[in-house]
């Protein structure tokens, strides 16, 4: 954040990743009040002779584009969370539209009255969705054209000009457990599904059925399953698995998945930041220092080694993660006063066998 000269936008926000502005606007304000948000001009170009005055400088955590909108988390304990909200306005004296983005926090997010308006408006367009020709007793989908073909991957498929853009793959009860006994196929037909741009497992049971050794008969222990299940979701997190409840539920809940994939097709994709892919995410700096010193060449270090290492990170975060590793038991200290050094302690590995 820079101070700028022109006093109805004294201030420049900018967002810079490797040399390279991402995103930069003029702002009537530094931080929004509560309840409140702020009007931006995007910067086209900066004026190099412009006098700016850097007030502060916060590593970016994290930003993603969730439809009109670039969240943001910075990489400190307050005032952390951010969003810039663009907006296109047609003219009301000819045709087109103009831009207009406004800067809000958090607070004012959860006080402004659009704070429970979903993102994607419903979609208009009749969909087309496609059934593997293998299915038997298929989901039923009356609102949709249905096709019957070899589908490469999934069970059904939402089609979009010829290109398949969401993928369910249906799992019974009896199915998903048979599955389960050859796990090493499930995770190469898991990690298949998940290439897919957006993609569910959608299981016709609750997450509870699974662990009913009733149900499971004597098929497999309830403790295995309930492994297998988090081993699934551990190799594949991209990959939600949604326990439906029946086939009913199931079928209502693809329907709509596909549904709202079809409006998120639709909506306007209007990018703020200059890159294809609008996403990224950083190491937070607690961690960066969490890893340097398990990682440290020797066996004993000083605070002022770590502060030369992070030079722009504040004293008391250095302090902090100390702290936090000498209450974890993998660092102590020695000695005292300017003569302080900290050690590495080798961790014991905790016993997890439940054996006493």
């Amino acid at each position: 954040m820079e101070r700028a000269v022109n006093p109805r936008f004294p201030y420049r926000i900018s967002i810079v990743r490797d040399g390279k502005t991402l995103l930069a606007v003029r702002a009537q304000s530094s931080w929004p009040g509560p309840g409140q948000q702020i009007f931006c001009l995007r910067e086209n170009t900066l004026d190099p002779d412009e006098q700016l005055d850097t007030i502060e400088s916060v590593t970016v955590l994290h930003y993603t584009q969730l439809g009109r909108k670039l969240a943001v988390v910075l990489d400190r304990a307050v005032r952390k969370r951010c969003e810039f909200l663009r907006v296109e306005k047609p003219y009301r004296d000819r045709e087109g539209s103009y831009e207009q983005i406004f800067f809000r926090t958090e607070s004012g997010i959860h006080s402004h009255r659009s704070r429970s308006r979903l993102e994607l408006r419903p979609s208009t367009a009749r969909m087309t969705i496609a059934v593997d020709s293998g299915e038997r007793y298929a989901w039923r989908f009356p609102a949709a054209v249905v096709i019957r073909r070899r589908l490469p991957v999934g069970d059904y498929a939402l089609m979009e000009g010829g290109r398949t853009v969401a993928v369910v793959e249906r799992k019974s009860f009896d199915g998903l457990l048979t599955d389960m006994g050859s796990i090493q196929s499930l995770h190469h037909q898991l990690a298949d599904l998940a290439r897919s741009q957006r993609a569910a497992v959608v299981v016709e049971a609750q997450y509870g059925d699974f662990l009913d050794d009733r149900r499971l008969a004597g098929k497999w222990p309830s403790s295995y399953i309930a492994r297998v299940i988090a081993e699934l979701a551990a190799m594949h997190p991209t990959l939600p698995m949604v326990f439906a409840g029946n086939r009913k539920l199931a079928n209502r809940y693809a329907m709509q998945f596909f549904a709202t994939c079809s409006a998120r097709m639709e909506s306007p994709q209007l990018s703020l930041v200059s890159e294809a892919d609008p996403s990224y995410n950083a190491v937070p700096i607690e961690q960066e220092i969490r890893d340097a010193v398990l990682a440290w060449p020797a066996d004993l270090f000083a605070t002022a080694d770590l502060a030369a290492k992070f030079s722009v990170t504040p004293s008391r975060r250095i302090h902090r993660v100390l702290g936090e590793l000498e209450a974890e038991g993998l660092v102590e200290r020695v000695g005292r006063g300017r003569g302080l050094r900290w050690k590495k302690k080798t961790a014991a590995t905790p016993d997890l066998s439940g054996r006493d």
